[in-house]
């Protein structure tokens, strides 16, 4: 019997590789928002995901505001500088990435933005009520905590701060540069704000981080959000049971 010539190995090698990528991807299924790799079996998707079930402060939550405790909380001071960024279809979102040049204080503990992204409808609900939109700044102090201010979006103007970002969001896997971007004028005028301990939203769902999230909407159009959601119909999280966590309330 003749032995396999070495194209022959190497298109066995080629379909055996695939069949073998094939059985890993089915093994460890990409979390998605819907389906087998939904919200509620990220968890079962990785080792890693296992707080996503068994943590007891995750996020998103519902804040209502019968329940919130008023309190003399720490003002937020926005140290948000104007330059580049990337804007990035992570497969996920839409991820505005940010250069080393803005940070945010509250109560003397200062951390550094890192990027934003969006989630329609909002994560966070307000009385059991979702708004279209909300985009979360997600900041990482010196000691490596994280701390996140959420925006929600009601829908209106245009947004004049994000329209660079909206006119040409970018393809899932591909990146928009653009040369100046100012994250401060995305911010709502008044900053009374909701404080609770939470969660990331997304898998790993690692908790301990300090969530913020933003009293006054801002406005956006329905062309922007229309044009998000030819890229994302719906990419939240539904809401994380309380379980005795208070949430706070800025005076």
């Amino acid at each position: 019997m003749r032995k396999p010539s070495m194209l022959v190995l190497a298109a066995l090698l080629a379909v055996s590789g695939g069949v073998a990528a094939a059985e890993d991807k089915a093994a460890h299924p990409h979390w998605s928002y819907q389906g087998h790799g939904g919200p509620e079996h990220w968890s079962e998707l990785d080792q890693a995901n296992t707080a996503c079930s068994i943590s007891k402060e995750q996020s998103p939550i519902n804040i209502d505001e019968k329940q919130v405790k008023k309190a003399p909380l720490a003002k937020l001071d926005f140290q948000y500088a104007a330059g580049t960024a990337e804007v990035i279809n992570n497969g996920h979102t839409v991820q505005v990435n940010l250069p080393a040049n803005s940070s945010f204080t509250a109560g003397g503990s200062v951390a550094n933005l890192l990027q934003f992204h969006f989630h329609t409808p909002s994560e966070e609900k307000i009385n059991g009520v979702s708004y279209p939109m909300v985009a979360h700044f997600v900041h990482k102090t010196a000691e490596g905590k994280l701390s996140v201010v959420a925006v929600l979006f009601k829908q209106g103007k245009p947004n004049q701060a994000l329209a660079s970002v909206f006119k040409g969001l970018p393809a899932e896997g591909k990146t928009v540069k653009l040369d100046s971007f100012d994250p401060a004028a995305v911010l709502p005028s008044e900053r009374a704000y909701f404080k609770f301990m939470g969660s990331l939203t997304t898998p790993p769902c690692s908790d301990g981080v300090q969530w913020q999230v933003l009293k006054q909407p801002v406005e956006v159009s329905a062309g922007q959000l229309a044009a998000f959601r030819k890229l994302y119909k719906m990419n939240a999280r539904p809401v994380q049971p309380l379980n005795g966590r208070t949430v706070e309330l800025s005076e």
